[in-house]
């Protein structure tokens, strides 16, 4: 299990800017969280979806894949940080 902290660069206000996935053995998203630039935190799990945050539906790949790509930053973060994003999250509305 992978813990990611991802920047996405862009001036959408409805697409997050940061992105904390939990990525499984198999290279599919488990958990995920958006940061809104509003500073809305919401998170995702296979059983909590909505039209605005859901799991990937494929493997995401390497994190290098996505490094690789000029409008991401990726790094790993230890699962303390992932968790504590998870817990100040919340479930998006259905």
């Amino acid at each position: 299990m992978e813990h990611w902290k991802v920047e996405w660069f862009h001036e959408s206000e409805e697409d997050p800017s940061l992105i904390y996935s939990e990525i499984g053995d198999d290279g599919y998203e488990v958990r995920k969280v958006h940061l809104y630039g509003d500073g809305r935190l919401l998170k995702s799990d296979e059983w909590h979806e909505s039209t605005e945050i859901g799991l990937s539906e494929v493997p995401v790949g390497t994190i290098e894949d996505v490094t690789s790509q000029p409008d991401f930053s990726a790094i790993r973060v230890p699962l303390a940080e992932f968790q504590e994003i998870w817990a100040a999250a919340t479930w998006p509305s259905r």
